[in-house]
């Protein structure tokens, strides 16, 4: 690990209020005190005292003085500096925050000082992966920090909140804890194989992976599989061909007047992509070009980026049109996308009557489909609705459905399960001890891979490259 003393500014750059620049390491202290000079009064109270100045700082207080360009003789600012003293730190490290004015000049001289007098740029989520390689958190709480920056919902904010709390890490180490009590009486019954079957009950250990272990392990996944969209976000696209009211819903989805909307057909040609809060979820929505069969190569560029959007779609609102029978352009989008989650959105309903039901063929099965009109806006709830019942099914808003891992960590409890359901396979079949234990440390490792125990230096590498300097 790279101990150099490390610096970085922590808040957004930009004109503000305050701006903060963080110094982390076992030279915080001497840094600071070769750029901080603190207020008279307070100067003049340390030497009665007879203490030297900075040292007399108590942790977790806030001093006023100013940064000062020894070298130029010039005050850079006045500013309200705290020193706190580790372990009792983000980083568990020494650690000085100056707090400034915000402004990019200001910011950026402070930090030049730092960092000429010692400090070391810090990378991006370097001050988190200390905190996490000194063992103040985690790899789901780091996780978590992020998730809490990049939260778009309260919901989301929710979620990141239970992780940070450390909700994920202890449904996980009681699951590693279950199977290292599995692991221990197996290499146990390896040692004493004479004993063995006075030291595994094999009916007991089945039952224990069974409840403790599988059925959790599974419960984590479906909560991925069905609820991730609460902290990931919905990616949903509007398809249809030319002129079936796309630009309208999404203009009404959003509020304000996004797309153009007008007569004549194929009038987006390009891919507007928005976000918004559909009761809780955060959802990019996209409208698209209408898809139909064309030479102009215009209009060919925005059909091929709306088909690229909707392979990679959690959701399509597929619309047609309640004024015009389907035609074969409809039948044709249906083909395209008949594999995808999606929603028959019957569009212009104020065009016909109450009971009217579209012709849909019996090929389409039980599609789910709501009419609504894009034009006066009628439809709108009962569609978002849909869409946040088809987004999380069973997983909805309630409090306890907090723990809701992410993409990494599925990967990581489908191959713990994997390897789980082996070893009770394994133990049915009343295969060799050492085979079952090979499979338990496997699964045991696995998880480890989610709370960081395990976790290769790449991989830990790769999550904190997702965070911005300062942080």
């Amino acid at each position: 690990m790279d101990i150099a003393t490390i610096a970085a500014i922590a808040t957004p750059t930009g004109r503000g209020g305050i701006g903060i620049i963080k110094i982390s390491g076992k030279d915080a202290f001497s840094i600071a005190a070769s750029v901080f000079q603190k207020s008279a009064a307070l100067t003049d109270d340390s030497k009665k005292k007879g203490r030297p100045p900075f040292s007399s700082l108590k942790s977790h207080h806030l001093y006023h003085g100013h940064i000062v360009d020894k070298e130029k003789g010039r005050v850079l600012d006045e500013v309200l500096l705290s020193v706190m003293l580790a372990p009792h730190t983000y980083t568990m490290e020494d650690v000085v925050e100056i707090n400034t004015h915000s402004g990019l000049v200001v910011l950026t001289s402070i930090l030049e000082l730092v960092l000429k007098n010692g400090a070391k740029l810090a990378e991006p989520g370097e001050f988190t992966k200390r905190a996490y390689l000194n063992g103040r958190i985690d790899l789901t709480q780091a996780e978590a920090v992020i998730d809490i920056i990049n939260s778009k919902t309260e919901k989301a904010l929710e979620i990141a909140t239970s992780h940070i709390k450390g909700g994920l890490k202890t449904k996980i180490e009681s699951i590693r804890s279950a199977l290292l009590d599995i692991l221990v009486e197996t290499e146990a019954a390896i040692d004493f194989l004479d004993d063995a079957g006075e030291i595994v009950n094999l009916t007991r250990t089945i039952k224990i992976l069974e409840k403790r272990v599988v059925n959790d392990l599974k419960e984590l996944i479906e909560k991925y599989e069905n609820a991730h969209v609460l902290r990931d976000g919905l990616k949903m696209v509007v398809v249809g061909r030319p002129n079936v009211g796309k630009s309208s819903l999404m203009n009404r989805l959003i509020q304000e007047d996004r797309a153009i909307v007008t007569p004549i057909p194929g009038t987006t040609r390009d891919l507007i992509e928005e976000t918004l809060n559909i009761h809780g979820i955060p959802v990019i929505i996209a409208d698209t070009a209408g898809l139909h069969e064309t030479d102009d190569p215009v209009e060919v560029i925005g059909i091929e980026k709306a088909q690229e959007y909707i392979r990679d779609s959690d959701l399509i609102l597929f619309m047609v049109d309640a004024s015009d029978p389907l035609t074969d352009e409809d039948y044709n989008i249906y083909k395209t996308i008949r594999n995808k989650r999606m929603i028959l959105v019957i569009n212009k309903s104020d065009l016909v009557e109450d009971n009217f039901e579209p012709a849909v063929p019996g090929s389409w099965g039980e599609l789910p489909r709501i009419k609504i009109s894009a034009l006066y806006g009628t439809g709108l709830n009962e569609l978002k609705d849909l869409i946040v019942n088809l987004s999380i099914g069973k997983y909805g808003l309630e409090a306890k459905n907090t723990i809701i891992p992410n993409l990494r960590h599925k990967i990581a409890l489908e191959r713990s399960l994997r390897l789980c359901v082996a070893a009770m396979e394994e133990i049915r079949k009343e295969t060799s001890f050492e085979f079952i234990a090979i499979d338990i440390r496997e699964a045991i490792d696995s998880l480890g891979e989610i709370i960081g125990d395990t976790a290769k230096e790449d991989v830990v590498d790769q999550i904190f490259s997702r965070f911005c300097i300062g942080k």
